[in-house]
């Protein structure tokens, strides 16, 4: 694809998936993890799944800045913006699956529709940060890029510690459930989930443009929706889940 003719098509993609992700969360579970089901194609182990879904939102952009023109990535605020984009996807596709502690397969549809995401998500960042966001010379001093950033890099540590807390709730050889605690997970039982959408409304708000807009939107209606779905799983299984905890956000929801 060339030129903002196409990349426009790209948003308007993004945004019809948005809507049709928006309206199929009001009546099922994203289904994989705990809510995988077989009527959404056969297995993919976790792993596996996880790293070759992710891994466009890597390559793809990466593509776009060595072997394309790209005017745009000389300027300061594009570059800052590029690096977030890229420290989060580093992590998410190149270390986080292989940090992976056993894992219900992902059914394949599942599977496929995050890889067609990736894939477009991660052309329409960068394409436009590359190609064609023009920003005043000193707009790294702006208190929205300010304050985007550093919603950004707190999300972004949230995120990484709640995942971390995550994989070392089971000893070597267990299996089942158990109530995570510590960091966010004392105040919210979506405490990855809070963490990853306060990274992309921090990176929307730096980046000022509807492709970040339309990725944090995304995000957030696709992870408050699991948030809650884990919330009421979790006071259905345990009986001693901490009733002052919330779904998505500290003290209100």
């Amino acid at each position: 694809m060339q030129g903002p003719g196409a990349d426009l098509q790209v948003l308007q993609r993004c945004l019809c998936c948005l809507s049709c992700c928006f309206v199929t969360l009001l009546f099922e579970n994203v289904p994989y993890g705990r809510y995988s089901t077989s009527k959404y194609g056969f297995p993919v182990n976790a792993k596996v799944a996880w790293f070759i879904q992710e891994l466009p939102a890597f390559l793809v952009p990466f593509s776009l800045l060595v072997w394309t023109s790209s005017a745009r990535t000389s300027l300061l605020p594009n570059q800052l913006l590029i690096a977030m984009y890229f420290c989060h996807y580093v992590q998410r596709a190149l270390i986080y699956p292989f940090l992976i502690r056993g894992g219900k397969p992902t059914p394949f549809v599942s599977f496929a529709l995050a890889f067609v995401f990736c894939v477009y998500n991660g052309y329409m960042q960068i394409r436009y940060l590359s190609h064609y966001a023009v920003y005043p010379a000193h707009w790294f001093t702006h208190p929205c890029f300010i304050t985007g950033s550093v919603l950004w890099f707190t999300g972004w540590l949230v995120n990484v510690h709640s995942d971390h807390i995550l994989r070392n709730l089971r000893q070597p050889g267990e299996s089942g459930y158990k109530i995570p605690t510590g960091g966010m997970f004392e105040y919210v039982s979506g405490a990855n989930f809070l963490g990853e959408i306060t990274e992309w409304v921090g990176f929307a708000l730096a980046g000022h443009s509807v492709h970040s807009a339309a990725f944090a939107v995304f995000t957030a209606v696709v992870l408050a929706s699991r948030a809650v779905a884990h919330h009421k799983w979790y006071l259905a299984k345990f009986e001693n889940y901490p009733k002052q905890r919330k779904a998505l956000i500290p003290f209100l929801f």
